[in-house]
């Protein structure tokens, strides 16, 4: 018996060191997937380096409380799997959204985005931001256009005094 209780001790101190060294976790409702489908969710999230785990409701409660992250409890009801991230604070929403919008049984319930309980709302914004590469050349091109527009108009200024000249 108490092998048993030691064994669970153990499941849940590993849930609550996932819920505090991740970056971004989100909590998803499997149910009504096939067994390919689920797979290859799987996958995708394996390939964004983002760890996918299904515990005991009960277990993850426990661990909720322990990581201080008790928002979370009104979304623990149900079959539930829980995604990890400890690289990435967006692969783990991107995945599952769009997975999520091709497959229809798959329900986004709650997350905790570094630290913070986030809503469904949230998660779902921060999979719709671009990547980090999208938003640095997007800021890359905010700073080089004064510069491409001070070019083009010494190129006017140019051209214009050489026509006079001419």
């Amino acid at each position: 018996m108490s092998s048993i209780i030691e064994s669970k001790k153990q499941i849940v101190e590993e849930i609550t060191a996932k819920f505090r060294e991740s970056k971004s976790t989100i909590v998803v409702d499997y149910r009504g997937l096939t067994v390919a489908q689920v797979t290859e969710l799987r996958k995708s999230l394996r390939e964004a380096g983002v760890e996918f785990k299904v515990y005991k409701n009960t277990m993850t409660r426990r661990a909720v409380e322990a990581a201080e992250l008790t928002g979370l409890n009104d979304a623990l009801t149900g079959p539930n799997a829980i995604a990890f991230s400890t690289e990435d604070v967006v692969a783990p929403a991107k995945v599952l959204n769009d997975f999520a919008k091709k497959n229809e049984a798959l329900e986004i319930k709650a997350g905790v985005i570094e630290g913070n309980v986030a809503t469904v709302e949230e998660i779902k914004a921060l999979a719709e931001l671009p990547s980090r590469e999208g938003l640095l050349s997007m800021l890359l091109s905010v700073l080089q256009a004064p510069i491409r527009n001070f070019a083009l108009v010494n190129k006017a200024v140019a051209e214009q005094k050489e026509e006079q000249g001419a």
